[in-house]
């Protein structure tokens, strides 16, 4: 049954560890998920936490260190000795104990590592941490099962016996040369029913895919939905096994990236939670308010510069909002199709001109639509036959250039290496305000003048 976090609960926690009441701080918390356990410990001070933590066994302890969010998690591991983070490693997979120590003092790390009572473990942990956290060596473990070519059944299940103990989940066995190369995987089904004496060699499947360990977390990312793995094994430039990387990885990574570009599609330019300082949502959301404020004004000096019209027809006032609204959503739709085929690599091969010959005649289409509807609206409201011209001239440019600025400049920032999230929201819209505005009055003086 899933854990449904109450202020019921974490009141009744509360009065307890206030009490000294840890029998009860026990009970309550025996059955929960280490994940539950990690969101439950996000109400409480770190006082509480500490005393919370110490109520856990040795191997849920270690699991919901890992699960808690990064800066509940930094601020706890300070207030841990190295000797009490290192026994909480020893339980853990060599990938989840890394993210656990990654954002250490590098003094800090070092004095773990020494305290860890099992050596592989240690060695394991350094190994990892010289990869760069966001590719596919920083998101590897490396407890794999292994099994060599030249082995008979036999002799390879009494191995795989031995290297299931660091194991927690199997998914598949990795078939290897004698100088560590990958050359394949095997069932655990065909395995189990080889006549002992049969060599692996008989029964592996070739042609393994894998990745280097510097491939970037999001290429890991997209090749594991595109094939549909719950495993990836990573190699390095000489084919060696150096790890795996399991889906549970990479749903991590999936989910930070959807945070990122939501976040930068909303005009805030670095990762922050609801529960940062009021600094750090400042510094995050100021950059594109100022960028929007300078759009603003921008849009403003447009309409001064056309104040004549608009004393002449005041009435044109009154549409400003309309032009400003539909170019925005316009850029926004065609800057949000083009940012997630890129970031989903469905894009296709086809050319950046076939994309914008596409998104003109898309344009031209919704453009007519909604200017029809514009023309009725203002033969009845206002009698205007001018007027009338000018909304649907203006709502067509709109359509076009929107459409087209919008495709055009995730594509563009892409070449040139920049997270196209960039080009969708406040980016976009801005944009559009300015541009939108001037050529509604281009058109208005063309008509009026």
């Amino acid at each position: 049954m899933k854990f449904e976090l109450t202020k019921e609960f974490i009141s009744d926690l509360s009065e307890a560890i206030a009490s000294g009441n840890v029998t009860f701080v026990s009970e309550s918390i025996a059955d929960l998920h280490p994940a539950d356990v990690a969101e439950l410990l996000e109400e409480f001070d770190l006082d509480e936490v500490k005393i919370i933590y110490e109520q856990l066994d040795e191997e849920t302890a270690s699991d919901v260190l890992a699960e808690l969010e990064e800066d509940t998690r930094e601020e706890f591991l300070a207030s841990l000795s190295a000797k009490e983070i290192a026994e909480s490693l020893d339980n853990m997979e060599s990938d989840d104990a890394t993210d656990v120590i990654q954002d250490l003092p590098e003094h800090r790390k070092e004095k773990v590592l020494s305290e860890l009572e099992d050596e592989e473990q240690a060695s394991d942990i350094a190994d990892l941490l010289t990869y760069e956290e966001n590719t596919a060596g920083g998101l590897m473990a490396k407890e794999f099962i292994t099994v060599n070519e030249n082995w008979t059944v036999g002799y390879a299940i009494q191995e795989m016996r031995k290297q299931t103990e660091d194991v927690s989940q199997v998914y598949t066995i990795y078939v290897i040369s004698d100088g560590g190369v990958l050359i394949g995987t095997l069932s655990l089904k065909r395995i189990l029913f080889a006549d002992d004496q049969t060599l692996i060699s008989k029964l592996y499947q070739g042609d393994v895919l894998s990745v280097k360990a510097d491939v970037d977390s999001e290429e890991v990312a997209s090749i594991m939905d595109k094939y549909d793995l719950v495993v990836l094994p990573v190699v390095n430039d000489e084919g060696i096994l150096l790890g795996r990387i399991t889906i549970d990885d990479v749903v991590d990574v999936i989910r930070e990236e959807a945070e990122k570009d939501y976040q930068m599609a909303s005009g805030i330019s670095e990762k922050v939670e609801s529960s940062d300082s009021v600094w750090m949502l400042t510094r995050a959301r100021l950059p594109w308010l100022l960028i929007g404020l300078a759009g603003g004004l921008l849009g403003a000096q447009v309409i001064v510069g056309f104040e004549d019209q608009l004393k002449a027809f005041p009435v044109m006032a009154s549409f400003i909002p309309v032009i400003l609204a539909m170019g925005g959503n316009v850029g926004v739709q065609s800057s949000a199709i083009i940012v997630q085929a890129l970031a989903q690599n469905t894009l296709g091969f086809e050319s950046t001109g076939k994309k914008l010959v596409k998104e003109f005649v898309v344009a031209v289409f919704n453009g007519l639509i909604c200017s029809i509807i514009m023309v009725a609206y203002t033969m009845v409201m206002h009698q205007d036959v001018n007027l009338a011209l000018t909304m649907t001239l203006a709502m067509i440019s709109v359509f076009i250039y929107a459409g087209l600025f919008g495709t055009l400049v995730p594509l563009v920032l892409n070449k040139f290496k920049i997270d196209p999230a960039l080009a969708t929201g406040p980016f976009i819209t801005t944009a559009n305000d300015v541009f939108g505005l001037l050529l509604y009055f281009l058109m208005g003086w063309l008509m009026y003048f």
